[in-house]
């Protein structure tokens, strides 16, 4: 384990140690009810959790504007299909990304203060689409970073090194001078 002089950047995995998904059910409920489909919350959570088997191994085919409403088309017809309803996946995207809500999980900000009050470099490497910076600004957290780099941008997902090797390059930082911190397989070498 490197001491705290020979780390000049941490690396820092998004979903599971930055963020948490607040739960969308009720809010894809209520999406689903506006527009004249009633269902129950549990077919609307198993809905969600097809979607997000459809989602993880494809985030990093959001790598533009045009790519990611591509995606979001796509896993919104993957929720609509999977929930019965027959409903436009182009027009129900956009509903559908609203009520996906992130939220900073308890201790990451003050571990963010903290490592940048150390004069550490911090760098965001996510297994995210390009709207990863979206989410982290709103959950306040993107002000810290000094780059935030997903598996789209980078052409690759972790635990493949393209995302932590475009991190690096943008803050200067040679490798073995950086350490990451995540939650899953994926953040493992």
């Amino acid at each position: 384990m490197p001491s705290a002089e020979d780390v000049d950047a941490v690396t820092v995995d998004a979903f599971g140690t930055l963020v948490e998904l607040a739960e969308p059910s009720e809010r894809l409920g209520a999406a689903l009810r506006e527009r004249g489909v009633e269902r129950s919350r549990e077919t609307v959570a198993a809905a969600f959790a097809a979607e997000v088997s459809y989602y993880v191994p494809r985030a990093h085919e959001g790598r533009d504007a045009d790519s990611l409403a591509k995606l979001r088309r796509d896993c919104a017809a993957v929720f609509l299909a999977e929930a019965g309803a027959d409903l436009d996946p182009e027009e129900f995207a956009p509903a559908f990304v609203a009520a996906l809500e992130f939220r900073a999980l308890d201790g990451a900000q003050a571990a963010l203060e903290r490592l940048h009050a150390a004069g550490v470099d911090l760098a965001c490497v996510g297994n995210w689409d390009v709207s990863l910076p979206d989410h982290l600004a709103a959950a306040g957290l993107a002000h810290r970073f000094t780059t935030i780099v997903t598996s789209a941008e980078a052409g690759a997902p972790k635990p493949d090194p393209a995302p932590f090797a475009l991190a690096l390059a943008r803050i200067g930082v040679e490798p073995q001078r950086a350490l990451h911190v995540g939650d899953s397989d994926a953040d493992r070498d």
